[in-house]
């Protein structure tokens, strides 16, 4: 089980590095805008500003998962470390996970990117919980 959590938890990290690339640093580029669903180059103009800030949001958490995924993986057996990686895991992962929520809520045409977003975040601290009650 723990391996498999720190698997989806490395999975959803690096989403989340990829979604930022796209929101902050790509955003003005055709392929990037049209599958966020902007319909003009101006319009990714416009909004640039705003992708760019909520693009950073992404490597944050991704960050602090794949420090807690370093943690737990790391971590002698009985020490602070793996508490502290996971703590980071379930915060970071949470974190995804709300967000696909709340991009859920937002409308049917988001559901196919909130389960993209959601998935592996949802398996992450699903199956890290279930190790970490047996363990």
């Amino acid at each position: 089980m723990i391996l498999a959590s720190l698997l989806f938890a490395f999975l959803a990290a690096a989403l989340h590095v990829f979604i930022f690339t796209m929101e902050s640093l790509t955003w003005t580029r055709p392929a990037t805008w049209k599958r966020f669903s902007l319909t003009s180059q101006a319009d990714a103009e416009t909004t640039k500003p705003l992708a760019y800030n909520q693009g950073f949001y992404n490597p944050f958490l991704a960050v602090g998962a794949f420090v807690g995924i370093g943690c737990v993986a790391l971590g002698a057996a009985g020490s602070a470390q793996p508490v502290v990686g996971w703590t980071l895991i379930f915060s970071c992962c949470g974190s995804m996970l709300l967000a696909a929520l709340v991009l859920a809520l937002s409308g049917r045409k988001y559901l196919r990117a909130a389960a993209t977003q959601g998935a592996t975040p949802l398996l992450a601290v699903v199956l890290g919980l279930l190790a970490v009650a047996a363990g």
